[in-house]
C-alpha cells in the first residue's frame, strides 16, 4: 500500500507524523507522495482541506484518513494516542470507503478567457470587492431572485457545519447529495427582496450566479482566495466527483455535531 502524509506543520503534528512513519516501517507500506492509495492528514480540518486540494486529481484512486492534533474536527477521527492501532488497521484490515459529495464551481468570463473549474470540499463564497453585492440567482435555468447584500455561501453537506452554519444554514448529513446556498446579510426592504432563507438543492439542480453589473469579485474555495474580473457567470452544482474516506470503525456524524456544538 502506498501512503502519503500531510501535516499542519506545527511541532505536535510533525511529532505524530514521525511516529506514523516509524510504526509503518514494520509493515509493507511504501511512502509515495505522488501516487498514494491512502493520504493521512495530521492536524485539523484545515490540514485535510489542504490534502484534498493537493490530491484532488486522484480522487478515484486515493482515500483519506484524518488524525487530529488540535480541536475536534469533522474530518479527523483518530487521536495521536491511537497511531499504532491505526497503522495495524491499515496493514491488516480492508477499509470501508465512505464517500462525501463535493461542490463543483465553474466560472465563465465575458472576455473570452478560459473557464475556471474548481472543486470544493467545504464551501465556495462569492462577494464583491467593494460596495453591495448584486447578482441574479438562477435555478435550473430560471431566475429565482436578484440578491443584494454582502455575498453568498454555497456549501457541501460536510461543509454545512463550517461557515454555512455561522450564516444560519442547516446542518446536512454528508450522505445527502446536495448543495446549500446561504445568504450573507441580505438587503430586504419595500424595494429589494430575497428569499431570506437557506436553499438546499439536490444533485439534479444547478445554480447559476450572474452579475448584474460589471464588478470584480472575491471568491473563496475552502481555504483559497481569488479575485475575479470580467465574470459572466458562476455555475454551482453537486460534482460528479466525490471524496472517499477510509473507515475502520464507526464515525457517527451526529455524535460529532453534538460534541462540537453542544457539549
Amino acid at each position: 500500500m502506498k501512503v502519503a502524509i500531510t501535516t499542519k506543520g506545527d511541532k505536535a503534528s510533525n511529532v505524530v507524523a514521525a511516529k506514523l512513519i516509524e510504526y509503518m516501517s514494520f509493515y509493507a507500506f511504501e511512502m509515495n507522495e505522488d501516487n498514494p492509495d491512502i493520504v493521512i492528514s495530521v492536524g485539523g480540518d484545515g490540514t485535510l482541506l489542504y490534502a484534498f486540494h493537493k490530491y484532488k486529481h486522484r480522487l478515484r484512486d486515493t482515500a483519506f484518513v484524518g488524525v487530529h492534533t488540535g480541536h475536534l474536527g469533522f474530518y479527523a477521527d483518530w487521536l495521536p494516542s491511537e497511531l499504532e492501532s491505526l497503522v495495524i488497521a491499515l496493514a491488516n484490515t480492508p477499509f470501508h470507503s465512505v464517500k462525501y459529495p463535493l461542490l463543483e464551481v465553474i466560472v465563465r468570463f465575458s472576455n473570452g478567457e478560459k473557464e475556471l473549474k474548481i472543486l470544493a470540499l467545504n464551501e465556495c463564497t462569492v462577494k464583491s470587492v467593494e460596495g453591495t453585492f448584486v447578482i441574479d440567482v438562477e435555478i435550473r435555468g430560471q431566475l429565482f431572485e436578484t440578491f443584494r447584500g454582502d455575498g453568498l455561501c454555497i456549501s457541501t453537506p460536510s461543509g454545512s457545519t463550517a461557515y454555512n452554519k455561522a450564516l444560519g444554514g442547516a446542518i446536512l448529513h454528508p450522505s445527502i447529495s446536495a448543495i446549500q446556498i446561504a445568504e450573507m446579510a441580505s438587503i430586504n426592504n419595500r424595494v429589494f427582496r430575497t428569499v431570506g432563507s437557506p436553499l438546499i438543492l439536490p444533485s439534479t439542480h444547478t445554480c447559476m450566479l450572474k452579475p448584474v453589473s460589471d464588478v470584480n469579485f472575491i471568491m473563496t474555495v475552502d481555504h483559497m482566495r481569488k479575485e475575479l474580473n470580467d465574470v459572466k457567470s458562476i455555475q454551482c452544482r453537486v460534482a460528479d466527483e466525490t471524496i472517499q474516506f477510509a473507515r475502520f470503525r464507526p464515525f457517527p456524524f451526529w455524535n460529532r455535531v453534538r460534541d462540537s456544538f453542544i457539549r
